[in-house]
């Protein structure tokens, strides 16, 4: 069948000839052969949109054409997405940073602080606080490679250099502070403790995150109810372990920019679990033979 490619503007871009029962993906390949600059990866395909709709239905690569009732003569609307790279090499810079970056504060005090005498040795607290923030970001970085499943294959290249500001200027920025020469540590016993409980929910994240892995089966994509460990109680748990480590390990070490981090994160970990439990109660409602999604917290218990 002839299939037509429109700008969202409506101007034809070019006509493939298809097999209706082609996957989209198939199209994706088509499409490229003719306009090597829209690798398949960069390119979105929606149907028109209908009167009173706000957005069009996006393409699934795994679904047929004839699935979204296309045929000979039938249009769909093309959206560059951009220059793309992969998810795991985003997250493997990302988290290759502050795994870097910490530590320098931490063992080059004579050059970060020239103007400062530099302490013959450090705190405990510090001493613990750069371990407990290595071991972080190198769990984030094996995890990336043996834990986690991506539901897309890459993301705009803008976001590696967005994410990795946030992560490496927020690595700067706490790591100057608590490993300043001039820092004063609180109570030790009771930092020990804080950093305690938070290597603990680092290993409760841990276990979230290949709960989460271990939903799907090979080329499922459907979403699923995540149960077991703190899923029962909480939709996001792997998000709850997170926001209560940086919290501890800034209670830890007593430093305003280590709460800012903490918080910072907690916020934009709150849009997404909001976003993700919306997601499930409206995927899972109850009908048509599909299960109710149960009533849980959504991120942080007992307020919200």
């Amino acid at each position: 069948m002839k299939l037509e490619v429109v700008s969202r503007s409506g101007q034809t871009i070019a006509t493939l000839d298809v097999n209706p029962e082609a996957p989209v993906s198939e199209l994706k390949r088509k499409f490229y052969g003719i306009k090597r600059k829209y690798y398949p990866s960069r390119q979105r395909f929606t149907l028109p949109l209908k009167p009173g709709e706000k957005r069009g239905t996006v393409l699934d690569d795994s679904k047929s054409l004839s699935h979204y009732g296309l045929g000979d003569g039938g249009k769909v609307e093309f959206k560059d997405l951009g220059p793309q790279i992969g998810y795991s090499t985003v997250f493997f810079w990302e988290y290759f940073g502050p795994l870097v970056v910490y530590p320098l504060f931490f063992f080059f005090p004579k050059y970060l602080y020239p103007h400062l005498e530099a302490p013959k040795q450090h705190h405990l607290v510090q001493k613990l606080a750069v371990a407990y923030w290595s071991f972080h970001y190198a769990k984030r970085i094996v995890e990336t490679f043996t834990v986690h499943k991506f539901g897309h294959a890459t993301m705009p290249i803008f976001n590696l250099f967005k994410n990795c500001a946030y992560y490496w200027g927020y690595a700067a920025y706490v790591s100057y502070f608590v490993n300043h020469p001039k820092y004063t540590p609180p109570n030790e016993k009771a930092s020990l403790a804080c950093l305690g409980l938070a290597l603990l929910m680092q290993l409760g994240n841990l276990r979230s995150h290949i709960i989460l892995s271990n939903l799907r089966k090979p080329g499922e994509k459907d979403y699923k109810i995540p149960r077991g460990f703190l899923f029962n109680n909480v939709t996001c748990a792997n998000y709850t372990f997170e926001i209560w480590g940086w919290l501890l390990y800034s209670a830890a070490v007593q430093s305003i920019p280590a709460y800012l981090f903490a918080i910072t994160g907690a916020l934009q970990m709150t849009q997404w679990a909001i976003a993700k439990h919306k997601r499930l109660v409206k995927t899972f409602d109850g009908r048509d033979g599909r299960p109710k999604y149960p009533r849980r917290w959504i991120i942080f218990p007992p307020f919200l």
